[in-house]
This record gives C-alpha cells, sequence and structure tokens, in this order.
C-alpha cells in the first residue's frame, strides 16, 4: 500500500549541522509517520558532526521518511573515504571515515541518486538543471552516473572518482565518451551555477547576484529552460543566494547554515519556507 505523507519538505544543504538540522525539524514538527522530507543534497562537510548527520538521515531514508540527492561535498566524502582525495583542511568529514560504521554508511551514500522527482510537478537536483537538458534528459544522464557509484566492481567506482575532479568538458556534448561523460554530467548537477546561453559552465563565481559576474556568463536559472517548461526545479549548493525564490518555476533552499546564516525547509504543499538559525555559529 502506497504511503500518503501530510507534508513534503525539501531541505537545503545540512554540510553536516546537525544541531540546525534537529532544530529545524522540531520547528516544523516533522513527524516521520506521517510527514516526508527530500535533502538536496550536501549532507556532509563543514558543519560540527557530519558522521551524525549521516547517520540520522540514513536512518530516515530507511524507514521511507526521507530521500536525499548526491551534492559535490558527499562525492567528495566518497573519494576521501577510497583513498583517492585527501580530506581538506576545511572539511569535517574524519569523523565519517573514522567512525565504526564508517563502511556501511558510505556504502549507503554511494547507492544514493542525483536527481529526484518528490511529485509530478517538481524535480530536485543538487546544483540545478542547466537550460539545455529537459528533464526526461537529466534524469537519463543522472543514472548514467549513479550506475558507476553503485557499481559493485570497485575498481570502476574509484576510475570514476579519481577523474570525478576537473573543469573540462566544460560544455555538454552527447557525443561525449567515458570519464570525460561523467565529469562533465556530474559537474552540472553537483557544481553549476554559471553558464552561457549555450550551457558551458563557469567553475570560480560563488558570490550574490548582485556581484560582477565574468563576461557572457549569468546564472544557469537566467536562460529560458527545457525543464521549467515541465516541472518546478528545487536546488540547493549555491549559499549565496539564501534560499531565494528564483521564480514560479525555480527555488533555491540553501540557507547558508555552514556559514552561520540558516537551514532551510521548503514545504511543497503551500511553497512556503521555514528556517532556523545554526545553533552552533
Amino acid at each position: 500500500m502506497a504511503r500518503y505523507n501530510r507534508y513534503n519538505y525539501v531541505i537545503g544543504d545540512v554540510q553536516g549541522c546537525f544541531e540546525a538540522l534537529k532544530a529545524l525539524l522540531k520547528h516544523i514538527a516533522f513527524d516521520p509517520e506521517q510527514d516526508f522530507i527530500w535533502f538536496a543534497g550536501d549532507l556532509v562537510a563543514r558543519g560540527e558532526n557530519s558522521v551524525g548527520a549521516l547517520r540520522f538521515i540514513k536512518k530516515l531514508v530507511e524507514r521511507n521518511a526521507a530521500a536525499t540527492v548526491l551534492g559535490n561535498h558527499d562525492l567528495h566524502l566518497l573519494a576521501c573515504a577510497r583513498g583517492i582525495k585527501k580530506i581538506k583542511e576545511k572539511d569535517h568529514i574524519a569523523d565519517v571515515i573514522n567512525a565504526i560504521d564508517s563502511d556501511e554508511l558510505i556504502d549507503w551514500l554511494r547507492r544514493q541518486p542525483l536527481c529526484l522527482c518528490p511529485n509530478e510537478q517538481t524535480i530536485l537536483t543538487h546544483a540545478g538543471i542547466p537550460c539545455i537538458w529537459d528533464v526526461a534528459t537529466t534524469q537519463r544522464l543522472a543514472q548514467e552516473v549513479e550506475a558507476v557509484l553503485r557499481s559493485e566492481d570497485y575498481a570502476v567506482l574509484d576510475a570514476f572518482l579519481a577523474e570525478m575532479y576537473g573543469e573540462s568538458p566544460n560544455l555538454w556534448d552527447e557525443q561525449l565518451q567515458g570519464q570525460a561523460r561523467l565529469r562533465c554530467i556530474t559537474n552540472y548537477l553537483t557544481r553549476m551555477r554559471l553558464t552561457d546561453a549555450v550551457g558551458r559552465l563557469e567553475f570560480d563565481f560563488k558570490d550574490q547576484l548582485d556581484q560582477p559576474m565574468p563576461e557572457g556568463f549569468a546564472p544557469w536559472f537566467d536562460y529560458p529552460s527545457l525543464a521549467t517548461q515541465q516541472r518546478q526545479i528545487i536546488f540547493g549548493h549555491w549559499a549565496a543566494l539564501a534560499a531565494l525564490r528564483i521564480s514560479a518555476r525555480i527555488q533555491n533552499v540553501d540557507g547558508g547554515c555552514v556559514w552561520g546564516q540558516h537551514l532551510v525547509a521548503y514545504r511543497l504543499e503551500d511553497q512556503q519556507c521555514f528556517q532556523v538559525t545554526n545553533p552552533m555559529s
């Protein structure tokens, strides 16, 4: 029998801010028996308790009270856990890698998707959807990366994680193959902020919308979009947007919690935003 959810909430980048997550769930009176949480990725990284947040979210997913997409920080954790990358000084993910249940947490994390559709009207990815992709294309390409992340052959997984970093190619082409193709898809879904009119990525800009941007580039959501003709896009990743409602068809949910701002929950039923200040800031 299908579960009926009273309320569906999309929660922005937790980034290991476990105390803020608990405060937000209390604020919205979250009931795991009736409500459902859709996490926008970046479950871990720079907050005070990445392992606690990850364990908690994993349990919610396993009891069918939540789902999550992967963000760039989650993918970086996978690479560090596999010994492919070193932990960045500013990232607080050693607690996950050193945990007694680390293997279980990492194996669960790598099986999470890059794209989810909370309902027939919405689509969720960590960083958004480029103007050149429609919903079906986004889902198809996300599944290509997901299949590699979930591979039972760790050589396949490690080969991807080792080649995942980089800014080339910065423009989608259906003819791309191999690791270059996977890297390009991953960059669009987990790192994108600015593109040009044909979807070419720019990786350096992270500021607010009133700041000068590189010539020829604009926020990905400024261009006429194939996907927004079909669904509302919900995304995190861009903390400087502070959970801005871009338009009726595009909603950001990253409130910059890890930077001392807010953790945000966006309720799908009435498009209302709820937020709490990070109690650890």
